[in-house]
């Protein structure tokens, strides 16, 4: 434990981490509080995209927590700049809330649902019938499917969600093509993130809920690795895993102890 808190930075995934819902996990409060008394460099990664980073600092204002809105780093964030570099002023069209509109707008890219360059799908409660026809249609004439992140579920208070990848799953299968996933496990999310706090991989930690995403793309990208049982993943299920975290842990407060 004692390696963790030297760590200088502190990449943190959010849901199942930080917060179910809108309910703020146990320690959390002191967690933040703790990282904000020995100045570390922490940033909350997460894979969700229908938030802005702006609308996550208030989500997080409103359960008690002041952060800056330069500590939250989105899976729609990293989708624009992905798709900035790879074609600048492309086109898409859009599966998604908000978060990730406003980022491709931001990026300089149009929405197109009549020849569009990319097929881009994130989280969203509005998922229906006619996104999968409009998707499959567009792919199959050519458009690249993108995903923000390979989550298939997520928790929320009471339970679990769909995630991305199940809203991805009928467009693949029905078009033979498989997408390109930009968020966790994806080396280029950590590596913006480590960009971000300024400090190098080895210098690192990255606290997250799930062995699928959060501890494999620390583990890729070279950094000390923390589980944390507040969200999916469980003493039973990591042992499914070729790969184990460095720590388990209940939750961040126990880091703060």
């Amino acid at each position: 434990m004692e390696s963790l808190r030297s760590k200088k930075g502190f990449i943190c995934d959010m849901d199942g981490v930080i917060y179910h819902g809108n309910q703020l996990l146990p320690g959390v409060k002191e967690f933040v509080e703790w990282l904000q008394k020995e100045e570390k460099q922490f940033l909350f990664l997460t894979n969700a995209s229908s938030r802005s980073p702006k609308e996550l600092q208030n989500k997080l204002y409103r359960m008690g927590l002041e952060i800056g809105e330069e500590h939250f780093y989105t899976s729609a964030l990293a989708t624009a700049k992905f798709l900035q570099n790879q074609a600048p002023g492309c086109s898409a069209y859009v599966i998604g809330d908000h978060g990730l509109y406003n980022a491709l707008y931001d990026a300089g890219i149009t929405i197109n649902d009549v020849d569009p360059d990319y097929v881009v799908v994130g989280e969203t409660v509005t998922y229906g019938y006619e996104h999968i026809i409009t998707a499959m249609n567009l792919v199959n004439k050519g458009a690249r499917l993108i995903a923000t992140n390979t989550d298939i579920i997520g928790p929320i208070e009471g339970g679990i969600a769909p995630a991305c990848r199940a809203f991805v799953a009928p467009i693949e299968a029905t078009t033979g093509k498989k997408a390109y996933y930009v968020g966790k496990p994806n080396p280029l999310m950590m590596r913006t993130g480590l960009q971000i706090l300024g400090v190098h991989s080895s210098e690192a930690v990255m606290i997250g809920d799930r062995m699928d995403t959060d501890i494999i793309a620390g583990i890729e990208t070279g950094l000390d690795t923390a589980l944390v049982l507040s969200g999916v993943s469980t003493r039973e299920t990591v042992k499914e895993f070729p790969y184990r975290p460095r720590l388990i842990l209940n939750g961040v407060g126990d880091i703060a102890e």
